[in-house]
């Protein structure tokens, strides 16, 4: 996968982004704060895509759900299912590794509170939107979240109405593609019991019986 068509690593065309990245980069120097990079196998058939970085995970460690505590469960869950290496990913230099799956975000930068503005979304829907446009037909994508469902309808310039978002749902895409839902492994998510560890291993076992 190239990645130079996929990703921008400088890329500022979000001014409140890029600003409250600035701001957090001044508090924080040594975090990463910038556009967050696609993490795992270049020829993956499983991609799974999230919201998008977290203040103290992926904006401080340069790698997707890595630091903070929405990482947990996916990749315990990656590693049960054998697309991990280890269980626990701690930074972006240590040694794990993926293996037929790559973890992506739809919105690259950290947004303040978590909360991306549509434009922003829509804006950076182009750099996973090239992502996905390289994945070979029968392979299959995983929206952590509405919004990362929604960013993947995008992407194919596809109608929400026809492929409504629900945990564990399955979808057929026009392109070959199949895309799944699950509910994000936020902590709120999984404190409040809205998503289980058995809801999401139920999700991960349908995936890779596909695969």
């Amino acid at each position: 996968m190239n990645s130079s068509v996929t990703f921008d690593i400088n890329c500022r065309q979000c001014e409140r982004l890029a600003h409250f990245l600035d701001e957090v980069k001044a508090k924080h120097p040594s975090y990463f704060c910038k556009p967050v990079p696609a993490f795992g196998d270049a020829d993956a058939r499983l991609i799974i895509v999230g919201l998008a970085p977290g203040m103290h995970g992926a904006n401080q460690t340069g790698r997707p759900f890595t630091g903070d505590y929405a990482g947990v469960l996916l990749y315990e869950t990656l590693y049960k299912f054998g697309f991990a290496t280890k269980p626990v990913s701690v930074s972006a230099d240590d040694d794990l590794q993926l293996i037929n799956c790559r973890i992506s975000n739809a919105v690259k930068c950290l947004p303040p509170d978590n909360k991306p503005l549509p434009a922003e979304i829509a804006t950076c829907n182009q750099f996973i939107s090239a992502e996905l446009k390289l994945l070979s037909s029968g392979s299959i994508i995983l929206a952590l979240g509405n919004v990362a469902h929604a960013a993947v309808l995008k992407a194919f310039a596809l109608k929400a109405k026809d492929y409504k978002f629900a945990h564990a749902a399955r979808h057929t895409l026009p392109n070959g593609l199949v895309l799944y839902d699950s509910y994000h492994c936020s902590r709120y998510n999984t404190q409040t019991r809205r998503l289980t560890e058995a809801m999401f291993h139920e999700v991960f076992a349908s995936i890779k019986s596909e695969l």
